[in-house]
């Protein structure tokens, strides 16, 4: 079962049937305490059309709405070993290995609502930074209550100079316009998305494959029950949050993104995620 947020409205779909939700609310439809179930219902008695499919290829938005996204670091062995390298010549390199071993997960603000891009659109990397990577990463959603209703591609763009330079730069290389990307929908399986599911990343250059990378989300050193409960610990988020759950997947430390680039991001399930580097 999957919802896409479209610019003609709330598009549902479940067994290859695709439904439209005129009166729905976003934030109010999926912070829902039993929202399968009223997806479910609504299949009964609402029409199917070829026409709300055409929507969620052509009309798809961030499926976001009120919600701010969060984001975690280290929660792969891949994205340890590259943060170490980044921040060598800084002397901060140590920070990440401890971050990697420790009881408190890495956790910081990524975006709001605002800056945060959907299918098709652009990413930017920043005009200060000389290397920039995308961050393939599942993203969960968790409702008002706390519970991971949901599942989406993010897209964790990142300045791994301005990162490297200092890490407590972070903010300045992870927050900025168009530095995060959300889609192309919400998944919503009936049971906690699968071990064995795939990751991948493909970017795209004049029309040629310059890096691919994937790995199982069973790779995480992390469980998303784990970094949900820290992040609640002192926040509350009355619209539900998305939280980005780390990446397994860097590119090579002489690779930086050009602009024109086109990233794809495809995890089981769920779909791909295609953005274009900003000029």
């Amino acid at each position: 079962m999957k919802l896409y947020k479209t610019r003609p409205g709330i598009v549902l779909e479940f067994e290859n049937q695709y439904y439209h939700l005129p009166s729905a609310n976003w934030d109010e439809l999926i912070n829902l305490d039993e929202l399968r179930g009223f997806l479910m219902h609504l299949t009964t008695t609402t029409s199917a059309s070829d026409e709300y499919r055409e929507w969620t290829e052509t009309q798809a938005l961030a499926p976001i709405g009120r919600q701010e996204v969060w984001a975690s670091g280290v929660t792969y062995l891949r994205s340890r070993n590259a943060r170490m390298e980044e921040s060598k010549k800084s002397g901060g390199d140590n920070f990440y290995d401890r971050v990697y071993d420790a009881e408190r997960p890495e956790l910081f603000f990524k975006s709001t609502p605002e800056r945060v891009v959907g299918p098709g659109d652009a990413v930017r990397i920043r005009q200060d930074s000389d290397w920039n990577v995308p961050e393939p990463e599942l993203t969960l959603f968790i409702t008002s209550a706390g519970k991971i209703a949901g599942y989406t591609c993010g897209n964790d763009m990142s300045s791994r100079s301005i990162e490297g330079e200092n890490p407590l730069y972070l903010p300045q290389a992870k927050t900025y316009d168009g530095s995060a990307a959300l889609g192309p929908c919400l998944y919503l399986p009936e049971t906690p998305i699968a071990p064995e599911t795939q990751i991948r990343l493909d970017i795209i250059r004049d029309d040629q494959a310059v890096f691919s990378g994937s790995i199982a989300i069973d790779q995480m050193k992390r469980q998303h029950t784990e970094l949900v409960s820290y992040l609640f610990r002192e926040c509350s988020f009355p619209n539900g949050c998305y939280l980005m759950t780390g990446t397994g997947i860097v590119p090579p430390d002489n690779f930086t993104l050009r602009a024109g680039d086109l990233t794809q991001i495809t995890i089981d399930g769920i779909g791909t995620l295609e953005n274009v580097v900003a000029a």
